[in-house]
């Protein structure tokens, strides 16, 4: 896929994401459910309540919604919910204009979980993610899902550098329980992204 000239725009601002919506440039996102997903719903003995922050187009929002979960899907791009609400159908209504960063009055969660929303962030806004993640998942919660590991600097998509990062930014908050290879990654990430679960502590 050829990348279009956009203008300059700050990640950090919806309108960086607007404008490649629009354009229909969407080349993070898989255009279908990953199998870890299907895994860890289909392992859980009962729905759960979920988080999805980032939700671009929602191919994994309206598969939580369809397979019972109360799953909230948020993004503060315009024109990405315009693409998740066609997506998820009678769904749409899991779906929200939302800054993860802003007050969600449904929190906590038992899940977040991560799809491309960490590696979406400048890396400036990465400790007010692990802070906030903190305080979106409920004790004994779980923030689960794929993590980009890249040495390269630029983005989007901006990589963690090592698994040491990650830990540093998530502990003692949470603990690791779960790190798997993903065996089908699209091509943005193939061979770069790890499935990992995390589970937040009981106190605090």
């Amino acid at each position: 896929m050829n990348t279009p000239n956009f203008p300059r725009r700050d990640p950090a601002e919806a309108g960086f994401w607007d404008l490649r919506y629009e354009a229909r440039f969407a080349p993070w996102d898989a255009g279908k459910v990953p199998a870890r997903l299907r895994a860890l719903v289909a392992a859980a003995p009962a729905p759960r309540k979920v988080l999805v922050p980032g939700c671009g187009s929602a191919y994994d929002v309206a598969f939580l919604a369809e397979s019972g979960w109360d799953v909230l899907g948020i993004d503060f791009s315009r024109e990405a919910l315009a693409a998740a609400r066609a997506i998820a159908g009678p769904h749409a209504g899991r779906l929200r204009h939302a800054d993860f960063f802003a007050a969600i009055a449904e929190a906590p969660f038992a899940v977040v979980y991560e799809r491309a929303f960490l590696c979406a962030l400048p890396r400036r806004l990465w400790a007010d993610w692990a802070r906030r993640v903190g305080e979106l998942v409920a004790p004994g919660g779980m923030l689960a899902g794929f993590f980009y590991f890249d040495a390269g600097e630029r983005g989007p998509p901006f990589g963690l550098h090592s698994q040491a990062e990650l830990d540093a930014l998530l502990r003692p908050a949470f603990e690791r329980v779960e790190d798997a290879a993903v065996e089908d990654s699209i091509p943005v990430f193939e061979g770069k992204e790890r499935w990992q679960v995390w589970r937040r502590g009981e106190s605090g």
